[in-house]
């Protein structure tokens, strides 16, 4: 009987829908001949509307579909689902899980341990107090300014960002924040990078955008690293997409996430 080399199993990645892709493509940057598994539940998006028992049954669902694909290790890549469902998740698999929120607070304490923050977010992850809760435990000196922002999620998954629409958006939404005197901000959704210009030209240059997607892909590497898990091949790597709707939509719009052109795209059966 064959043992099979765990070290040529996939990284598991799972979101609500295309915003993970920004963490896919951070994981691709640092670590080039990984396999990769990702999974968007697009047929269920945005998550950000939802209660926080429908968020941790989908995102129990998602994690187990990855495992069953053979993953070496889950992320999860939606902030939404990680207020709601990473301490369960965790506890339930059978692999290593990485959540982007914990990396996201660990990227504002090293960057920020004190001054003004604020928060962008959906409303589930701002209702759940999660961030704000962990960031001050980490940096109890710390002020939050923490506002969500239910419109952002489906501009992007409509790929309004560049529409005059979505620049009315974000000023609506970030006038809360003006004159606040923050430094930082905490992009707690990983499908706002996509509006990261926007954004910043609403705030101007001298406030840090923090996106955890680089950090997030530094911690998947040490927990490879340190459980002797990362590939040894120097081969291409295989990239698998899985949605739970709309395939075309999905492979035709994540390029601009990605920044990587998509081939194939499968629907998961329900």
């Amino acid at each position: 009987m064959t043992i099979p080399d765990l070290r040529q199993g996939s990284i598991g990645i799972f979101d609500s829908g295309f915003g993970g892709l920004t963490v896919m493509r951070a994981i691709r940057e640092l670590m080039p001949n990984e396999n990769i598994i990702y999974f968007g539940d697009t047929a269920r998006l945005p998550y950000g509307s939802k209660s926080s028992q429908t968020i941790l049954r989908y995102s129990l669902e998602n994690a187990t579909f990855l495992e069953k694909q053979g993953i070496k290790i889950l992320v999860n890549a939606c902030h939404t689902s990680c207020t709601a469902s990473l301490d369960h998740i965790r506890h339930t698999s059978n692999v290593p899980v990485v959540g982007i929120t914990e990396q996201g607070v660990e990227e504002v304490a090293r960057l920020f341990p004190e001054g003004k923050i604020g928060i962008l977010a959906t409303r589930a992850t701002i209702t759940s107090g999660t961030y704000q809760q962990q960031l001050l435990n980490r940096c109890p000196s710390i002020e939050l300014f923490p506002v969500s922002c239910p419109l952002f999620v489906p501009l992007v998954e409509e790929g309004y960002v560049e529409h005059p629409m979505c620049t009315l958006v974000v000023q609506e939404y970030l006038q809360l924040l003006k004159n606040k005197g923050i430094q930082g901000l905490l992009l707690g959704c990983t499908h706002y990078p996509l509006l990261q210009a926007a954004i910043q030209q609403e705030l101007g240059p001298d406030v840090h955008l923090i996106d955890p997607a680089m950090a997030c892909a530094k911690q998947i590497r040490k927990i490879l690293t340190e459980n002797n898990l990362l590939t040894p091949s120097l081969t291409l790597p295989q990239y698998q997409f899985f949605v739970s709707d709309d395939p075309e939509k999905f492979r035709l719009h994540g390029k601009a996430f990605l920044n990587y052109p998509i081939e194939h795209v499968s629907q998961k059966n329900a």
